[in-house]
């Protein structure tokens, strides 16, 4: 019998241990010409379904960038034969939105980062449908001539606000920014100086009046304002009292500011008009619903504005615009201003904004029909059964490295609209199974990534060291399924 070496013996010392093959680099020569690798059958359906010229463009960039790997020494030659699948991968990801849909699991219903409102099913078909055929954007179809695009909203408006004008332009800071220039442009405007607000994007008010031509005179203080400091501010060169709704923001305790109704009979006295920025604009009384009530541009009217602002992608639950409605002779003055045509609203927020408006005709359906409405009121009990149903299958996702747990939580209205005060809601808590706090940062930007990497996106929040999954925003009929669907992925990806 032959017995092979034993451990310890000489030839078993002289027995070398197995290593790794040195890996094989690519040169610069390996790789194949541009034309060369389009005529590779697994290109050419490429081709087929995008074109030669963006295919093209695309495989000279990954030729290049695979040259300098090849010059540097990093591009092994395993890795050629995988260049068709990176050419098409290059153009699937090329061609990818930007812009894309994802799940909002933060617990603000108007997220600014997230596109705030949501449109109703009438605004989303509104535009589908005008969109893709021409349309009566400046024609008037009664006359059979040449109309004014503000035409297919201004009833609406007035009707809802009993304003005798309205006009709209593409954000509400281009309707501060338009109406201060048309009104005030080259004298004096007067402000609370606990009015002199900056919201989201540094848009500061001090600015906006010097970039819209106004001077800017301030009057009180920051926590207090009377009626007199109005009365002794104005002089020859005054043209207009501006008035703005801190919704962003509150100051409390020795606190004082003079109301719209208060400060119109000494806007008429001296002759100057009275206009109301409110930023976020809601045209229902939201506190027929338990919430939290905002001014409405009808109420700021019936006081005795002249001109109002408002936006109309916070609690109206349009498209982004900036709304103004008053007095007819103001608005006049307002539409033919210069630079209104530079801040002029498109026809697809034309067409939105005309559909969300047609919904408050019927104020009774607006909590089904609005998407903002129907959120803000969802009832608490029915997220918390949404919850209980999810639970077990978001542990499933994430075990064994999280553990999940369904909790009360508090969410926010947002966006500049009412951003202090808070919303009932319930969600899924899901905490790091670590034995202390060393990596829990580590696990719950992991557990961010990976949620973010999804086909359909889930935003979450970070509190108390815990991700928070608040799902009043998540629809149950609309993107439940999609949330489940994809858990799989997730947990593959954290496995």
């Amino acid at each position: 019998m032959v017995h092979g070496p034993t451990a310890g013996s000489p030839a078993a010392a002289s027995v070398p241990a197995p290593t790794a093959a040195p890996a094989v680099h690519a040169v610069p020569k390996d790789l194949p010409s541009v034309d060369r690798l389009l005529r590779d059958e697994a290109v050419t359906h490429l081709m087929a379904r995008h074109g030669h010229a963006f295919v093209a463009a695309q495989a000279r960039r990954l030729l290049d960038a695979w040259r300098r790997r090849a010059i540097d020494g990093t591009l092994a030659a395993h890795e050629l034969r995988h260049l068709p699948a990176e050419l098409e991968r290059r153009c699937e990801q090329r061609l990818a939105p930007r812009m894309r849909r994802v799940i909002n699991l933060t617990g603000t219903v108007l997220h600014t980062n997230l596109g705030r409102a949501l449109l109703a099913d009438e605004a989303l078909q509104q535009v589908l449908a005008c969109m893709a055929s021409p349309n009566n954007l400046e024609f008037d179809l009664a006359r059979g001539e040449r109309g004014d695009r503000d035409d297919l909203i201004e009833s609406l408006l007035c009707e809802i606000t009993g304003a005798e004008a309205a006009t709209v332009v593409n954000n509400n800071a281009a309707a501060v920014l338009l109406g201060i220039a048309a009104l005030a442009g080259g004298n004096e405007a007067i402000v609370s100086r606990g009015e002199l607000v900056e919201i989201g994007g540094a848009f500061r008010m001090p600015d906006v009046m010097t970039a819209a031509g106004a001077t800017l005179v301030e009057v009180g203080t920051t926590n207090r304002t009377h009626a007199r400091d109005y009365q002794a501010a104005i002089g020859p060169a005054t043209a207009l009292l501006l008035k703005v709704h801190t919704s962003n923001y509150a100051i409390q305790g020795f606190t004082s500011s003079v109301s719209e109704a208060e400060l119109a009979p000494i806007a008429r006295a001296a002759g100057v008009p009275l206009m109301t920025d409110l930023g976020s604009g809601s045209l229902v009384d939201l506190a027929q619903w338990g919430l939290p009530s905002e001014p409405l541009p009808q109420a700021m009217l019936a006081d005795g504005c002249d001109v109002v602002t408002f936006s109309g992608d916070k609690l109206l639950g349009g498209p982004q615009a900036g709304l103004i409605v008053g007095r007819k002779d103001l608005v006049q003055r307002i539409r033919k201003f210069p630079m209104k045509r530079a801040l002029r609203l498109s026809k697809l927020p034309l067409a939105a904004l005309e559909a969300t408006l047609r919904l408050y005709l019927q104020p009774d359906r607006l909590t089904q029909d609005l998407p903002t409405l129907r959120l803000l009121t969802r009832p608490v009990d029915q997220i918390e059964a949404q919850a209980a149903r999810l639970l077990a299958l978001v542990a499933d996702a994430v075990a064994p490295r999280f553990a999940v747990r369904v909790s009360a939580m508090r969410g926010q209205i947002g966006s500049g609209s009412l951003p202090v005060e808070t919303l009932p809601s319930a969600g899924l808590v899901v905490t790091p199974r670590l034995p202390g706090k060393r990596g829990l940062g580590r696990a719950l930007d992991e557990l961010m990534t990976a949620l973010r990497a999804l086909p359909l996106p889930v935003i979450a929040r970070v509190q108390s060291d815990e991700l928070w999954m608040d799902l009043r925003c998540l629809d149950e009929a609309r993107e439940e399924a999609g949330f489940i669907e994809q858990l799989g992925l997730l947990k593959e990806s954290l496995a």
